[in-house]
């Protein structure tokens, strides 16, 4: 029987580019016998999204696409429980719904795992020879000023903490107790896999096709205040 990757995919107000997504993880071919199954949590969009992927799913019943929606907009965090507790393959990426990641890349963080070398593969857009779209000097410094006061803390080396895409061998990723509903997910299942006994984290470079705010991006300065409250937290106070 084959492996099967499931592709955890948050949308909010998405319209401009969730119709492109699952066109190219419906044609996309990693080479290898590995099955896939898409879940889509729709987080209460106020524009299209909703329709735009229900279309997608009607045409295409023979792909693996599951939406799920949220009856209210609980944030990016909640939307991922969700999907967590839905999915069912071996293994499981986080993917943006606005392609600012390239899933072609899904071979590099699953190529450690299938080797049975790693548990979680971060893709991490601050290394190796990738593409990157230039734009916010003070983004930058905001994340690797997190990710560097993340890894005190844990005491991992990542050079990404707050990238999107992480890949997770599934039984470890349920495993998790996770609690944060919005953007503080990233420095609190980072703070709660760096403390199971054994744990194989690797990183591996990827390209990034980042957006700028009028073409959609949604993270705020805010939203960095509360990663670093969420770094304190998961990693002063375990009982989170």
């Amino acid at each position: 029987m084959n492996k099967k990757l499931s592709i955890l995919i948050p949308a909010y107000n998405e319209a401009e580019t969730i119709g492109e997504l699952p066109e190219v993880l419906k044609d996309l071919d990693l080479g290898l016998n590995l099955d896939m199954e898409i879940i889509i949590v729709d987080d209460c969009s106020t524009d299209s999204t909703k329709e735009i992927i229900n279309q997608f799913i009607q045409s295409n019943k023979g792909i693996n696409t599951k939406l799920l929606e949220q009856e209210s907009n609980k944030g990016k965090g909640a939307a991922l429980h969700r999907a967590i507790s839905e999915c069912t393959g071996d293994f499981a990426v986080i993917q943006d719904a606005d392609l600012e990641y390239d899933p072609h890349e899904y071979i590099n963080l699953l190529k450690p795992i299938l080797k049975g070398r790693a548990d979680v593969v971060y893709g991490s857009r601050f290394m190796g020879g990738y593409a990157h779209r230039i734009l916010f000097f003070w983004h930058s410094i905001g994340n690797k000023f997190l990710t560097t006061l993340s890894n005190a803390f844990t005491n991992l080396n990542l050079t990404d903490m707050e990238t999107c895409y992480k890949m997770f061998r599934t039984e470890i990723l349920k495993s998790l107790d996770l609690k944060e509903k919005k953007f503080g997910f990233e420095p609190e299942v980072t703070a709660k896999i760096s403390r199971i006994p054994g744990i194989r984290i690797y990183e591996v470079g990827i390209s990034y096709y980042g957006r700028t705010y009028v073409e959609g991006k949604k993270i705020k300065w805010k939203d960095g205040v509360e990663a670093l409250w969420c770094i304190l937290k998961y990693n002063l106070f375990r009982n989170f």
